[in-house]
């Protein structure tokens, strides 16, 4: 190789080594700031292809999404001084990148380990503030609203990120105390359970009452209507037998002997003792009785 070609060759490999250092870019997904031996000189890179000399000015990226904090799980204490677990976390972004990377040396595990503290001092204040009532359901809404609204103030003027939004994922009693207020609960709803049953048992003893009560009334007046019925046909038969047979009392008392004779002789035995002079025998004595 000559000698000129070594050295276009060199000026090359130079060339390409400053453009390395010279040029970086800025995707859309995160936000960045440009040093000068340590001195931040532009706060607000944009989106695109950058120049920066080498060996002068350096450039410090960061995730300009949304970001998480998942903080762990904290005892509070209530205003009736009850102990609860909290696990919360949050969401935030960057938003003033000279400010996050003086806070936090653009670390993001930094940003979140500072963001998890000033949540759970957060927390812990609001908690102390209300009984377990109003954190669980009561007041849940309104105290992620505060929280949320004052770690914004707080994390924007210290930390430089803002702070979208902090959640409640599951409130939990303390192990020591779970066992007894489950059994307290389980005694509550078992005498509730008693009070309703007792309750049910008198409601149904006085419906049945009712309906027993009701029963005999209907069994009566039924019984008495019928026998009012039954008074009125005897009497009206009687009425009728009595008409009829007013008519012509000899036919009456043949029709009776008939009926006597039929029933006397249907039965199995052949013996009958009477006198013989019986009343009984009046029809079959005389044939001409009926006349």
């Amino acid at each position: 190789m000559s000698g000129r070609n070594l050295t276009l060759t060199l000026l090359a490999v130079i060339a390409l080594f400053v453009a390395s250092n010279s040029l970086f870019i800025i995707k859309e997904t995160e936000r960045g700031v440009l040093l000068r031996f340590g001195e931040v000189v532009n706060t607000d890179l944009k989106p695109g292809l950058h120049v920066k000399v080498p060996f002068v000015n350096n450039v410090r990226k960061f995730d300009g999404r949304v970001l998480t904090v998942d903080s762990q799980p904290e005892r509070y204490f209530t205003q009736e001084q009850k102990a609860l677990i909290v696990d919360s976390y949050a969401k935030y972004r960057v938003d003033d990148t000279a400010k996050f990377y003086t806070a936090t040396n653009g670390e993001e595990s930094r940003a979140s380990g500072l963001l998890a503290q000033r949540i759970n001092d957060g927390l812990r204040n609001e908690v102390a503030a209300r009984t377990i009532q109003e954190v669980v359901s009561g007041e849940r809404d309104e105290l992620m609203e505060v929280i949320t609204r004052d770690l914004d103030e707080v994390a924007r003027t210290e930390l430089g990120v803002e702070v979208i939004d902090v959640r409640v994922k599951q409130i939990d009693l303390p192990p020591d105390v779970s066992e007894s207020v489950y059994r307290r609960m389980n005694a509550e709803r078992e005498k509730e359970a008693r009070e309703h049953r007792a309750q049910g048992n008198e409601l149904a003893e006085g419906i049945r009452a009712a309906a027993d009560r009701e029963v005999t009334v209907i069994e009566a007046n039924a019984f008495r209507e019928a026998e009012e019925i039954r008074g009125e046909g005897d009497a009206r038969a009687t009425a009728i037998y009595a008409n009829a047979f007013g008519q012509d009392p000899e036919f009456y008392s043949f029709t009776r002997s008939l009926r006597a004779y039929g029933e006397a002789f249907q039965s199995q035995g052949d013996i009958m003792l009477l006198q013989p002079d019986s009343e009984f025998f009046r029809y079959l004595k005389d044939a001409g009785a009926g006349n």
